[in-house]
């Protein structure tokens, strides 16, 4: 297929807010790929191309559209092959070969194509083809239930590895999309709730756990092999040793265990996040930094052991099974209660031992990965977001010569971009206010004489007091008393809160 047809397709799915308008767009589009064309379209419709960040800046995306084709010859599969080259380029002379073969990409592509590869690879398509409503357009053009499809892919970790299997061979093809070891499973996410009265009229009597302020994961084992994926399903086995030994002493074979790993201090308070996030992802002088910022998992789900998948099995059973092979110091502290005051007694311990909260969870639930529902939901001392950085204004006084009020985004899932809810300077120490700076100008897409405008990549949390109606942006709405908890460098803006939860809060 051409990929003027994807971009075309793009285009429409833009134009419409619909979601079934949307799907049956897509579904048309997915229904005249060859099957080896699936996996790149499907990347490319949902605005995440395989091979995620090819280390092709801003300036070098806008250098190479000095030329365009006249007509539209282009292959999607062409320039996914390019990708391809572009993201395995390395050594002496591959930045010079990455802008030849971008070049060269471009030169072959029309200008409307060009602004779509722009976009696509600047982390900008803002087209509304999220990953729900590419599921529910598999389901449509390959005939298979929508439930089938999605928990494949949340087995492989995306639509775009299950879209070729389905599209081809129909639910058959499907068959070897379950869990397994060393394939990362999406980690099962959380809604929240006002409070543990709240939680409890929700789901009755429930398991509570503390809420940790540390680096989610998920550690994969069979026999003498380890590797542990961080939330993004990124390979972090090197810088955290002590999960690994944690994980080789459990008294089982094989086992894929749901966790966060932190840094305590001596009286076994946690240490900030931003500090125990100073050890995870390195890869140099981990045994330095071992010795000075020690890290100690705590598992709370187990999704596989003894050879078999635990994912459908009630969330009391599989923790059963969690709390009979780890021993204490790793499991993270419980409570199963359905008394509102016992349960507030509980909230308060993990806030006075320095937790941020509270998990309540479903007993009988399922571990629906990748999903956010109700099964699970945590309960915090303070309303706080995940919001995407989209923009930032140069301090005054002090803060001269940092970037320093910060414009909060939060995804918009049904339109598609990030909807502006106002702007913040209040929490940020100056070591943030360094770091922010360094961050965000290498994301710069465009300035003027007071504000640097970014690529959506990062994903701070702000705590604040109510949502409340603005006429001042686009989006209706802004959070009162804003201020900077921290940044989620864990987090990528897909994982930042959409603006439907921000409308609910609105509207309590």
């Amino acid at each position: 297929m051409l990929l003027a047809g994807i971009v075309q397709t793009s285009l429409r799915i833009s134009e419409t807010a619909r979601r079934l308008e949307k799907t049956a767009l897509l579904a048309n589009l997915l229904k005249q790929l060859q099957p080896e064309e699936a996996a790149a379209a499907v990347g490319f419709l949902s605005g995440s191309p395989r091979h995620g960040r090819i280390g092709i800046g801003y300036a070098a995306l806008q250098n190479a559209m000095a030329s365009a084709a006249e007509t539209a010859t282009l292959q999607i599969l062409e320039a996914d092959r390019i990708f391809d080259e572009i993201s395995v380029a390395q050594g002496s002379g591959s930045e010079q070969r990455k802008r030849d073969l971008l070049r060269d990409l471009f030169s072959r592509a029309t200008r409307e194509e060009q602004r779509f590869l722009v976009g696509l690879l600047g982390g900008e398509l803002r087209q509304g083809a999220l990953e729900g409503i590419m599921l529910d357009s598999l389901a449509a053009a390959s005939g298979v239930s929508c439930e089938r499809i999605r928990r494949a892919a949340m087995m492989a970790g995306g639509s775009g590895a299950v879209a070729r299997a389905v599209l081809e061979k129909g639910e058959a093809g499907l068959a070897p999309f379950d869990i397994q070891l060393f394939r990362p499973v999406q980690p099962m996410l959380a809604g929240t709730a006002e409070d543990t009265g709240a939680a409890l009229a929700s789901l009755g009597e429930a398991a509570l756990e503390y809420k940790l302020d540390g680096a989610r994961i998920q550690v994969h084992k069979s026999g003498d092999d380890v590797v542990v994926f961080s939330r993004g399903s990124n390979v972090v086995t090197a810088a955290v040793p002590e999960v690994v030994e944690a994980a080789l002493a459990l008294p089982v074979p094989d086992v894929i265990l749901d966790g966060e790993v932190l840094s305590l201090a001596q009286d076994g308070r946690p240490r900030p996040f931003q500090v125990s996030m100073r050890r995870f992802g390195r890869k140099l002088e981990v045994d330095r930094l071992k010795a000075e910022l020690p890290m100690t998992p705590f598992w709370f789900d187990l999704l596989y052991a003894g050879g078999s998948p635990l994912v459908d099995r009630p969330q009391e059973e599989r923790f059963a099974e969690l709390a009979r092979l780890a021993p204490s110091a790793n499991l993270i502290p419980n409570l199963v209660t359905g008394d509102s005051q016992r349960a507030e007694e509980f909230l308060h311990e993990a806030l006075q031992r320095g937790h941020e909260g509270v998990m309540a969870k479903d007993r009988a639930s399922s571990y629906a990965a990748g999903a956010r529902g109700q099964s699970w939901l945590k309960i915090k001392q303070a309303r706080t977001l995940d919001l995407v950085i989209l923009a930032a204004e140069w301090g005054n006084g002090r803060r001269k010569g940092w970037l320093s009020n910060l414009h909060l985004g939060a995804r918009d899932a049904e339109k598609g971009g990030f909807a502006m809810l106002g702007k913040t300077f209040k929490g940020l120490t100056d070591e943030m206010l360094v770091w922010q700076t360094q961050e965000l100008m290498k994301l710069e897409v465009a300035h003027d004489k007071y504000t640097v405008y970014v690529l959506p990549k990062l994903v701070v949390e702000v705590a604040f007091n109510e949502v409340q109606a603005s006429s001042r942006y686009v989006s209706g709405l802004a959070l009162r008393f804003a201020r900077v908890k921290r940044y989620r460098t864990d987090k990528t803006a897909l994982d930042c809160d959409t603006f439907e939860t921000v409308q609910k809060l609105a509207s309590q």
